[in-house]
């Protein structure tokens, strides 16, 4: 009965208009951070670490209006799966930076395309089918039937879905190698027996994925970011030059770079940033322990 309801709920939640949708999201992230929930929790020692230099009133305020932003991020995203692509382009209101991601595909060499947790990353992928084949990593839900309703919302256009282990990776490698695009979630948390290094973000160090560097030294791709900023009437998408660095031959520059990347996008819209992540675990234990709250 559970596996059935949510897909269920996020079925009928599509019917709704993309104004509603955000405001039963908004009254949503209202009731997390009145009831002190964890996801609040994390979001206030998260903008603690990364804006030491906002007072504590802003700090609770972006805290606060994070949590809303997220939850209109899940309810906007029953209709991005379920709606056809002509739905959500009348909904792209304006684009920034659309001719950089043109212009690198242009070059032949594939374009690497970090898109972070920002904004509704729901949209990028469909937005960069719309432009180029895609390929992005996916992996799957522990409930079926949810899984196969996000699959399926996910592979429309020119979407490829890449499995989270080798065989995956090596299609992104093919992906780049042909030209096309690979969309990769840049700041997830990696396992402990992937790729891995410690680099800064947002002033805080963080466990950070080394693929992406693997995958630019390999085949010599472009690199860009973008994300789907939350604006009236729909969304802005926004593309961006990566940081410099991303392209260095060292491991430690090149994950920095990544890092640094992902803290642009951030800075741009952060109360739009999904805040409430717990974005700095799983580090080494002479690193401070985060989020030891009950």
């Amino acid at each position: 009965m559970k596996d059935h309801l949510a897909p269920l709920i996020f079925k009928l939640l599509a019917l709704l208009p993309l104004g509603l949708l955000r405001a039963l999201g908004s009254l949503i992230g209202r009731a997390m951070w009145w009831s002190n929930s964890r996801a609040a929790k994390v979001t206030r020692e998260n903008i603690e670490l990364c804006f030491p230099d906002l007072s504590p009133a802003a700090q609770t305020a972006l805290a606060r209006q994070s949590l809303q932003e997220t939850a209109k991020t899940a309810m906007e995203a029953a209709a991005i799966w379920r709606q056809p692509w002509s739905w959500l382009q009348s909904k792209i209101v304006t684009m920034e930076g659309d001719e950089i991601l043109r212009a690198k595909l242009a070059e032949g060499k594939g374009v690497l395309v970090l898109a972070p947790h920002h904004g509704n990353w729901e949209v990028v992928a469909p937005y960069l089918a719309s432009v180029a084949n895609l390929t992005a990593m996916y992996q799957p839900l522990d409930n079926p039937k949810m899984d196969e309703l996000v699959l399926a919302g996910r592979s429309k256009l020119n979407i490829t879905m890449a499995p989270t282990n080798r065989k995956g990776v090596m299609m992104l490698f093919k992906a780049l190698q042909g030209g096309t695009i690979v969309g990769i979630l840049p700041d997830q948390v990696p396992a402990r027996d992937a790729g891995i290094e410690i680099a800064p973000f947002m002033g805080q160090p963080a466990l950070t994925m080394t693929l992406v560097q693997g995958l630019v030294q390999r085949t010599g791709c472009a690199v860009c970011s973008c994300y789907a900023e939350r604006v009236a009437g729909g969304f802005k998408i926004v593309v961006m030059e990566a940081d410099a660095a991303i392209y260095s031959e060292d491991l430690h520059t090149s994950v920095a770079g990544l890092n640094e990347s992902v803290a642009a996008c951030v800075r741009r819209a952060p109360a739009q940033y999904q805040w409430e992540y717990k974005r700095f675990r799983r580090l080494p234990p002479e690193y401070p322990k985060r989020y030891q709250f009950k």
